[in-house]
């Protein structure tokens, strides 16, 4: 009897992005990191291409890639943002899928997923199609090869969605074990019933679709999945290999594989070192003779079927009810808040039904002018998603198209595909799966059907924004200041919505406090200069010029003139106005620069005014990102005052505090906010050093012990980490650097200084790495009396020490 683990893990983030801008603004709640995605990637996804196995002293002996050892799937709009923002880690989870080919006999371990994470038995046939058409897309571009299985979202299923899984030429998918309705042995005519997760999950079973076709399922072993979730599996690696050891039977004859799968940001994130359980279990179980680890894709080519099963339509893996999470008041949520409901769910589902089944005639006559097929080319729209070069989009029409473009079909096709991808994104999961309708996850939804109300206006007319209002009014937030899903509409999402005109504003605002250069990228936007002056007087500048600004994703184009007035602080106006041409912008320019010479500030203002009505945009009109950006420049001033006076406070009542903490008499709570101001910013400043005076930081540290003082360890860890990363990315650049070294030396000690943990995952990678391609040529060096190599050498042995690694024999 052969015995055989995989373990799967699906890996996943909702999109994020700001649907006009396509990409992550700045997101409070996730800090010290800039948005979630960062945050969990250092978590979890980062750790994972790169855990860590450790020798009885627990020092790091090697690291290894848990993606090549394991099942996975990754949410193709997450890869997206990784491939940008986090290469490395990215890279890490394509090299996983090489090196699992080689492992397990040419059968890749990643999986595709439906594209957006919509629940699939609530969408109709068309949305259905696509979503496995763009995830198995995705993966083929990514990946390099034809993915053999797909991941359903929440593992919600209904028989449609396996049929159009199966016709475009997928294998196998995974569903949970309380999905199953009965089974029957191939050879047999008697049906057995395995309702309530009673199905045996260790092998493989084939389902028959309404056409005839087939496609293979497995079934995870819940009761350890929901343990790995819940019930703190992962404090141990060897716990879980024992759990998962546990599982097989002698009774069964068959080659048994025991099969978990989890959420993959158990593996870090919902549990601290998690992936390093992870770790350690695959290791112990490869090291144990009796079992073997595999991947889905192996198993099912080794082990066809030999059971049939039938499933539960409308089921899933998180909710009890089946689908009903995604479209009802279930009694499933969060559980944070037993007081609140989720009735909203209902009308929020039917107000984006509607809108979708709105827009849907008008797209297909609009867009059956311009293309052969519309359906067709939405399918293959992904093509274009993935690769917006004016090759892929020339070669994409060649085609799709019915005739040559010109300028105006050419915007009007990519707003007509761009309503179609915005109008699955608002289908997105999450926007249903929690507590509250006002949550930031549901907001994101409605902010991709803000995109869908603007494109259909713009292509089809203004029909859909106010009945699509009056259905989102029906769904009631328990928030009472929040209304409802309109007003959540008017006062969330509306005052996002950008245009190119809003565009230019926000370049014109920020060329007062950075320099652009002839092209300039603004996210999903380019903003090409025409003509630019700028003056200054006193504290007050002034900008005035023209700019064209493009958008990437839709081609749409259009010259913007603007004028924009800086008088200090957060006061500035800003007007834009349709380019005007010749020497009648010339004009203007010296009627505005005129008053503005002579400090007339009200006359500018005024001219403003009647050049470009009203002057309507301001700080507010910045993106996020850049308003805070510009905001910390316009407060850095005032900030570098109130340091100054808090300082100056502290050294004259520092000895005061000291005795009011020692004394256990109750601080003054002005005090005490000015001392922890004071030494926290000292410390900050102290950790940002490439150089870190380490007899500095331990002063400060004891001063703020005396005065009561907690160290604000999120920020003053992540200043640290980034010292340090960027120490060690220096070093790796240059290995033999050692003034470099030393640096890194020197700002390791400060981890056994601190008394607060720093996330060293990225640092270590980038030690070990030094350590194992330099380490020994460089010992070889010392050797043979080179001092500086002997230097070296010592310091990389005080680094690894203080970073816990081994240093290479």
């Amino acid at each position: 009897m052969e015995k055989f683990v995989c373990i799967h893990g699906h890996f996943y983030q909702p999109p994020r992005e700001n649907p006009w801008l396509e990409a992550i603004e700045v997101q409070d709640s996730a800090y010290p990191y800039h948005d979630w995605n960062e945050r969990i990637t250092a978590e979890c996804y980062g750790p994972n291409g790169t855990a860590r196995i450790f020798d009885m002293e627990g020092r790091i002996v090697d690291i290894t890639n848990n993606y090549s050892k394991m099942s996975f799937n990754f949410g193709p709009t997450l890869l997206d943002w990784m491939q940008k923002e986090r290469p490395r880690p990215y890279e890490s989870i394509i090299e996983a899928d090489r090196l699992s080919m080689e492992r397990f006999g040419g059968h890749g371990s990643a999986m595709a997923q439906v594209y957006n994470h919509m629940i699939l038995p609530l969408g109709n046939t068309a949305d259905k199609y696509t979503q496995i058409r763009w995830g198995v897309r995705d993966f083929e571009t990514r990946f390099g090869r034809k993915p053999e299985g797909m991941w359903l979202a929440e593992t919600a299923v209904d028989l449609e969605s396996l049929d159009l899984m199966a016709e475009q030429g997928l294998k196998f998918t995974i569903l949970a074990p309380n999905q199953a309705s009965r089974v029957r042995h191939l050879q047999s005519d008697d049906w057995q019933d395995v309702s309530g997760s009673t199905i045996d999950p260790t092998t493989a079973y084939k389902i028959v679709l309404p056409s005839g076709r087939e496609i293979a399922l497995f079934f995870y072993d819940g009761p350890i999945s929901r343990a790995i979730a819940f019930e703190r599996l992962l404090i141990k690696g060897e716990i879980l290999a024992d759990r998962l050891m546990g599982a097989f039977s002698e009774e069964r004859q068959r080659p048994q594989l025991v099969n978990i799968a989890t959420d993959g940001e158990s593996y870090g994130h919902h549990h601290k070192y998690g992936d390093m359980a992870l770790a350690y279990a695959m290791k112990a179980l490869e090291e144990n003779p009796s079992v073997q680890l595999t991947n889905y894709s192996k198993f099912l080519a080794e082990n066809p079927p030999e059971y049939q099963v039938e499933i539960y339509e409308n089921s899933s893996w998180s909710c009890v009810h089946g689908v009903e999470r995604w479209r009802s008041d279930c009694g499933c949520n969060s559980g944070g808040y037993p007081s609140w409901n989720q009735s909203w769910r209902t009308p929020l589902r039917e107000a984006l039904d509607w809108l979708r089944d709105a827009v849907a005639g008008p797209f297909e006559k609009t867009a059956g002018k311009l293309l052969k097929d519309p359906t067709a080319a939405r399918n293959d729209y992904i093509d274009i998603i993935l690769d917006r070069s004016d090759d892929s989009v020339n070669e994409f029409l060649s085609r799709h198209a019915k005739s040559d473009f010109s300028y105006e079909n050419r915007v009007n096709f990519f707003k007509l595909m761009e309503l179609q991808r915005h109008a699955m994104l608002m289908y997105t999961s999450c926007g249903w799966f929690f507590d509250e309708l006002s949550g930031i996850e549901t907001v994101q939804v409605i902010q991709y059907a803000g995109r869908v109300v603007q494109l259909a206006t713009e292509l089809f007319g203004d029909s859909f924004r106010d009945p699509f209002l009056d259905l989102l009014e029906q769904a009631k937030s328990n928030i009472p200041e929040h209304a409802d899903g309109k007003n959540i509409y008017l006062e969330w999402v509306e005052p996002t919505i950008l245009d190119l005109g809003k565009v230019a504003a926000h370049y014109a605002i920020s060329s007062i406090f950075e320099e652009f250069g002839e092209e300039t990228s603004i996210n999903a936007y380019s903003a090409t200069r025409q003509h630019f002056n700028m003056s200054q007087a006193g504290r007050a500048k002034l900008a005035v010029g023209e700019v064209e600004v493009t958008s990437k994703i839709t081609a749409e184009s259009d010259k913007f003139c603007f004028g924009v007035v800086h008088l200090g602080d957060h006061n500035i106006s800003c007007g834009i106005e349709q380019c005007i041409q010749g020497p009648a912008f010339d004009q203007l320019v010296e009627e505005i620069i005129n008053p503005f010479s002579a400090a007339d500030f009200p006359e500018t203002i005024r001219i403003l005014d009647k050049n470009f009505g009203d002057s309507p945009f301001s700080l507010t009109s910045l993106f996020r990102d850049e308003q805070r950006k510009v905001l910390k420049l316009i407060l850095q001033p005032t900030l570098d005052e109130a340091h100054a006076a808090y300082s100056a406070l502290y050294e004259h009542h520092a000895l005061l505090m000291r005795f009011l903490h020692g004394s256990g008499t109750p601080q003054p709570k002005e005090l005490v906010m000015m001392t922890n101001i004071v030494l926290n910013t000292r410390l900050r400043a102290a950790l940002e050093n490439d150089r870190l005076d380490i007899q500095n930081i331990e002063l400060l540290l004891e001063e703020a012990r005396l005065a009561g003082v907690q160290p604000d360890a999120p920020t003053l860890a992540y200043v640290l980490g980034d010292t340090m990363e960027s120490l060690a990315d220096a070093l790796l650049e240059e290995p033999e650097n050692l003034e470099t070294a030393e640096k890194l030396e020197n700002a390791a000690t400060a981890l056994r200084v601190l008394p607060f943990e720093v996330n060293t995952w990225k640092i270590q990678n980038t030690c070990f790495t030094i350590l194992k391609e330099h380490y020994s040529g460089m010992l070889d060096k010392a050797k043979k009396g080179d001092e500086e190599a002997q230097e070296w050498v010592r310091l990389l042995c005080s680094v690894a020490e203080k970073l816990l690694i081994r240093v290479p024999q």
